[in-house]
């Protein structure tokens, strides 16, 4: 399993991180909450191997994960950034194809055609990336993770710019590869989304994991209180899944 030990960073002097711990599971998909500045694109990026803790340590499998070289990391862990932004002039299957480099191998044209339609940029293909619409854009950097077939897929906010049809099969796209094996680890703010995706939660707050577990032990209105400020209240759906409301400002 990919995991953090009790990490601790510091950023332009400011403390972003301390003492967290976290485990993302092979199969599961771990959904990482918590208000602006709690640290969570921090975690996300210490557990990708893009920056190094100030202390504390990041294990894949038990082993160090600074040991890995970064084409065997690539290989393991596939990383979707924030930010959307692609600098040079490519078509989106190029892009797509990127995926593979760390492989190089048999399987390529598998690979990236079952990413494209996963995540609906097929009918994209020929068309220059910075063409694209915001929403469009991000659908296609997913794909390139996916084509790349990781152990761990670590998202950054990837509903940001998606309209609320793309961002279910975002999300279904992401439950699929976590039914199929992959460890999957996300950023969000959207906690009815969080709510009905994840197995297991982390409520980052101020830097520090206030809560951590299954959706009823971290969703829980004394916790969301403390950590954004709000009365929440969790009501029941239709199809029996639950979701949160927030109802006011403390």
């Amino acid at each position: 399993m990919l995991a953090a030990h009790d990490l601790a960073l510091t950023l332009g002097g400011t403390p972003v991180l301390a003492g967290v711990s976290a485990i993302i599971a092979p199969g599961q998909v771990t959904a990482i909450i918590g208000p602006n500045g709690a640290g969570k694109s921090s975690l996300l990026a210490c557990l990708a191997g893009l920056v190094r803790p100030g202390a504390g340590r990041v294990t894949l499998d038990d082993a160090p994960l600074a040991g890995l070289e970064p084409r065997q990391r690539a290989r393991r862990i596939g990383f979707l950034p924030q930010v959307a932004e692609v600098n040079w002039d490519i078509d989106v299957e190029t892009l797509v194809a990127l995926g593979r480099l760390p492989h190089q191998g048999a399987g390529d044209a598998a690979a990236i055609a079952a990413a494209m339609a996963a995540t609906d940029t097929a009918r994209l293909a020929g068309r220059v990336v910075n063409n694209l619409s915001g929403g469009e854009r991000a659908r296609v950097l997913l794909a390139r993770v996916l084509a790349g077939q990781p152990d761990y897929l670590l998202a950054d906010e990837p509903l940001a710019n998606l309209d609320p049809g793309h961002q279910l099969d975002t999300l279904a796209c992401l439950r699929a590869a976590a039914a199929a094996g992959t460890g999957v680890a996300i950023v969000l703010h959207d906690l009815a989304h969080a709510l009905r995706l994840a197995d297991h939660l982390i409520l980052l707050d101020q830097g520090r994991v206030r809560a951590a577990g299954p959706a009823a032990a971290v969703l829980t209105p004394d916790h969301l209180a403390a950590a954004y400020g709000v009365t929440a209240q969790a009501i029941a759906t239709p199809d029996g899944s639950g979701t949160i409301i927030i109802t006011g400002r403390i």
